[in-house]
This record gives C-alpha cells, structure tokens and sequence, in this order.
C-alpha cells in the first residue's frame, strides 16, 4: 500500500487508506518554498512516521505537471521544485518507487474511481480554483497526453472578451501561460476578479462576489453571469469532444455549489446530447482529492 501526499503551494499533506480503502488526511506541514533540501527531508520524514505496511511505495498529488520525458517537474508555485526530478530524488533516499501525477489528474482518478463519478466511462473532472485545470479518465485510466499535458482547458487563446455578447469587450488579460485570452485569466477565482474589475472598476475577492451576488447585488451578479457563461462556453465544447457522464468539479469555487449549479444550467442548454440529470457537479472529494486520487495512479510500472 502506499504512502500518499498532496504537494501544494500551501502544504504538504500525507495519508493512506483507512478500513474503507479511502486515504485520509494523517499528516500536514507547511511547504518550504526555497530550500529542495528542507523539502526533501519533510516528505521523508512524514513516509517514516507512517505504519510500515504502508510503505510499499509513495504516490504523490503536485501542483505542476511532470515532463514525461525527463520526469522533472514544471511548477510555478514551489520555486526549489522547478525543473527537478522530484521522484529520482526520493527514490534515492527512501529506497522505494515514486510515482507522481498533477493534481487535477489525481482529482479525476479519485472521482471516477470512488467518487460521484464511479459508474461512469468517461470523465473530464476540472477545477475552479486559483485556476482552471482539468483532467480526463477513459475507462477507468487516465489519460496522458504529449509533454504531459492533456485536459488542461485552462489555456489557449478561446476566451470571447464580450462573453457572447452579455457586455461590451473587456479585452483580454494576460496569462500566466504566456497567452491572452486564456480561461484561466476569467475563470474560477483569479478570473473572477478580473471580471468584475474590467466591468466595475473595482476590485474586489472572489468570495465576497459570490456572497453578494447571493444577495442580489447587481454588480456582482453581472460579474457572475458573465463568469459562469465563458466557462459554460469553453466546457460545453469540451463536453461534446469527450463526451462525459460526469463532470465534477474540485478546487475553491467547488464550495459554491449554487455557482456550479448555475454553471451546469448553461452547458446542458449548449451541449449536443441531452442531458437530463446535472452533468457539472460538485466533487465528492474537495478536502482530500488529491490523497484518494494519488492511491489510483498506475504504480506497477514503477514497481515492476
């Protein structure tokens, strides 16, 4: 069995599975953001103190994603982690295999296996958080694309800066990709903000545009509808690509379930197939996604 961690720009979090298979949340520490040394030596330090019989291998949920080519990782928010091969420098001190995958992938692994989405083919899972992410499962395996990207709808100039024409042309934001007019600068969170600043010129934190738009303040329900209508947009399209049972959704805004409802509304009412039942849902795991999903991923190739 393995050890599991969920590796974010905030903590580091291990676990392993309780009597029901579920990983749980054992261990936490705050995440050094500039000294690998320091880092290295928390995650081994949090494997020893877990039950021997867990140590069989480590499995590891990361902010970032992972070259397939040169296994290093590609990461913006844990500085010491940049361009290093994480899992060749804990396998050399742990002496047991590493295996490692982003974040939404493991959000995906733990939906389709075990969450709201287990009697489902096909999944795209995503995340509204800082971000946008995504991740697909296909019979019951994830799916890895070129360079170790794939589900990350996130990113590509496709974001219609007049959201269907619901307001006049907020122009487009810059992306931490490098791009303008990524999903990224308007979705979720940080995108939210950007929205409601082009259109009030005000700025003001995601969370308190949802609680007023809760209570019918105008702005921030303009804000809202514009946000929830470019992300049902770009979804919609993705959903007629992979064709989804289920699409559920972790990170931050997850927490706002009325927002995902709205979301939800609005991509049934664009998609080709009919669906009757939610399609956009909240995750089963918001706390914990990345530690359930982290004991799917495939470990007998580095195992065998």
């Amino acid at each position: 069995m393995p050890v599991c961690f969920d590796i974010g720009g905030t903590n580091i979090r291990s676990g392993w599975a309780d009597q029901s298979g579920i990983v749980q949340i054992k261990q936490q520490s705050a995440t050094p953001h500039h000294c690998l040394e320091t880092l290295l030596k928390t995650i081994v330090t949090m494997v020893r103190s877990a039950p021997l019989e867990e140590q069989d291998y480590v499995a590891i949920s990361i902010t970032g994603f992972v070259d397939p080519g040169s296994n290093e990782l590609i990461i913006a928010n844990i500085p010491c982690l940049k361009q290093q091969n994480l899992s060749s420098l804990l396998t050399s001190r742990l002496n047991m295999p590493v295996v490692m995958a982003n974040d939404a992938d493991c959000l995906a692994l733990a939906e389709a296996h075990v969450g709201v989405a287990k009697k489902e083919r096909n999944v795209f899972a995503i995340i509204l958080g800082t971000g946008v992410g995504g991740a697909m499962v296909i019979n019951g395996e994830l799916v890895t694309g070129f360079g170790g990207i794939s589900g990350e709808w996130g990113h590509g100039p496709i974001v219609d800066p007049s959201a269907g024409g619901l307001v006049e042309s907020m122009g487009y934001f810059p992306c931490g990709c490098g791009q303008q007019g990524c999903l990224d600068t308007v979705g979720a969170a940080r995108g939210m903000e950007n929205v409601h600043k082009a259109l009030t010129g005000s700025f003001m934190e995601a969370e308190q545009i949802i609680n007023n738009w809760r209570e019918g303040a105008s702005q921030a329900s303009k804000t809202v509808d514009v946000c929830s209508e470019m992300v049902a947009r770009a979804l919609s399209v993705i959903v007629n690509v992979v064709g989804p049972g289920i699409v559920p959704v972790g990170g931050g805004l997850a927490n706002a379930e009325d927002f995902i409802k709205k979301i939800d509304k609005k991509v049934r009412s664009m998609t080709l197939a009919d669906y009757p039942k939610p399609l956009v849902v909240q995750a089963q795991y918001l706390e914990n996604a990345g530690l359930v999903g982290a004991a799917f991923l495939n470990a007998k190739k580095v195992i065998d």
